[in-house]
């Protein structure tokens, strides 16, 4: 999934690291002949990349960032009180991700951006990743709230 560059920031080893707007960060090495990003090595080559887009695997993976926290909660929502808003497309803003939580029963998680139509169950959560269309749909009977995340 594509995600803007909007920042940088160096790793333990001074190694360059791009801030994506999804909250992950990715390496952006200059290690020439193998790695070429000699835009990476000076501040204004840094600042001309933002905005540019790069590709998130852990996007793809639907990888909630380690670093975000929890600050704020849904109230639990049954098969009948599910909002309209949650059963068809909708996201989150930038930089907001979600856990989608089934207390009791089964429900559909779609996202069709990424061909991804999950049964959400108490054994398996549903990550929400900012900016991206997704739905919900109870498969019987339900009980689930949603958690959101974002940058300490």
């Amino acid at each position: 999934m594509k995600r803007p560059i909007v920042g940088f920031d160096t790793d333990a080893h001074g190694d360059w690291a791009a801030l994506l707007s999804c909250g992950h960060r990715q390496h952006v090495r200059h290690k020439p002949p193998f790695i070429v990003r000699d835009w990476v090595t000076t501040a204004q080559g840094r600042e001309r990349m933002v905005g540019v887009d790069l590709d998130c695997v852990r996007c793809d993976r639907f990888e909630l960032p380690g670093e975000f926290v929890a600050y704020k909660r849904t109230p639990e929502f049954d098969e009948t009180s599910v909002p309209a808003g949650l059963r068809r497309d909708h996201s989150t803003k930038v930089g907001v991700w979600a856990k989608i939580v089934v207390v009791d029963g089964r429900l559909r998680y779609c996202v069709d951006a990424l061909n991804t139509d999950l049964e959400l169950s108490r054994d398996r959560t549903g990550i929400v990743i900012p900016e991206v269309m997704h739905h919900v749909a109870p498969i019987g009977a339900v009980r689930f709230y949603v958690e959101f995340y974002r940058a300490p």
